[in-house]
């Protein structure tokens, strides 16, 4: 379905024609526009205008999903996986746990499509009376978990942060030895009575000797050697792999460069004169002269006349196999043996 197709059961205004519509649903599962939810439940609650059932202004949310069906079954899922929050180190079978999930997903289909709403609702508060303290201790163990990923990505943010500080300082460091570096050399080369090869070649051999100390000081600060460490997700990181993972580049044939002939027409009659002197020879006093809009799609009177020519001239001493006379050459020997005769 289409976005612009969206439509208030209400007021019948559509997204196509009020783009800044907004439309929002509640727990029966219909949406209506902003403007509607405003103006019907100005008083903090009534009837849905489709269902008749009672509802509150402020249990309003606004629609995710084109269906709101959809967004219905998120919020009632939600809702019951509050409630219903067992693990399977809660059960003493495996068989157990996925008889559990299964009766979930029985209860939410049921409050999803409206079937036996008033059992499903007493099931729920049931469940809720049996499984208080059960539910309250996962919750709270779901909260502790949350609380230790959080801290765990803090960490892991605040590693990564270090990282990048100790990589700009190490760009730093290098740039000021490297401006050091320049400027002793130039004071060498104007003040020192040294010969100027031997100076260069000292300040080659120090810049030399510092580029390999980097690395070195590099890894003592934590930048290109990383320790090995996990994401909260259990992926490794960090790891430097020197095995690439892609693929390597097919070798390539030498094989010699393109070299263009002109093509040989083997017309098996005689050879029809050439495109070029079709003019000389006054071919065209007979044909129809191209137009401009023939001339400016690239066609030419010449290119008829030789098309013609050539079709004339073929086959006229088509060989249909090898090792049989042409037509021309039957006939002139059949005349041959006439006049012997």
């Amino acid at each position: 379905m289409d976005g612009n197709d969206q439509t208030c059961p209400k007021c019948k205004t559509t997204k196509y024609r009020n783009p800044a519509m907004i439309l929002m649903v509640n727990a029966c599962g219909h949406a209506l526009c902003e403007s509607c939810v405003e103006l019907i439940f100005a008083k903090g609650s009534a009837a849905c205008p489709e269902c008749k059932c009672a509802l509150r202004r402020q249990n309003f949310r606004i629609q995710l999903f084109e269906d709101p069906a959809v967004d219905k079954e998120v919020d009632i899922r939600k809702r019951i996986l509050k409630e219903f929050n067992k693990r399977q180190e809660d059960f003493s079978t495996l068989r157990e746990y996925n008889d559990y999930l299964e009766e979930v997903e029985n209860i939410i289909f049921n409050l999803v499509f409206d079937v036996d709403s008033t059992n499903t609702n007493k099931m729920i508060d049931n469940y809720k009376k049996e499984n208080k303290d059960i539910t309250m201790k996962n919750r709270n163990r779901q909260s502790q978990e949350e609380i230790e990923l959080e801290e765990l990505l803090e960490a892991e943010k605040a590693q990564q942060s270090e990282k990048a500080n100790s990589y700009v300082n190490a760009e730093l460091e290098e740039k000021k030895q490297k401006h050091k570096a320049r400027e002793k050399l130039i004071d060498e080369l104007m003040f020192s009575d040294a010969d100027a090869k031997s100076i260069v070649a000292s300040h080659v051999q120090a810049t030399a000797a510092l580029a390999k100390e980097q690395p070195k000081a590099a890894a003592q600060a934590g930048g290109p050697v990383v320790k090995s460490s996990k994401f909260s997700s259990g992926i490794q990181i960090g790891l430097r792999q020197n095995t690439s993972s892609f693929l390597p580049i097919p070798k390539q044939q030498d094989l010699p460069l393109f070299h263009y002939s002109a093509p040989v027409f083997d017309y098996n009659g005689p050879s029809p004169p050439a495109i070029e002197v079709l003019g000389k020879l006054k071919y065209f006093a007979n044909i129809r002269a191209a137009n401009a809009t023939e001339r400016a799609g690239g066609y030419t009177e010449a290119l008829s006349c030789c098309r013609a020519l050539q079709e004339a001239m073929g086959g006229l001493f088509y060989i249909p196999q090898s090792g049989h006379k042409t037509a021309v050459a039957a006939s002139a020997e059949e005349t041959d043996d006439m006049e012997t005769a």
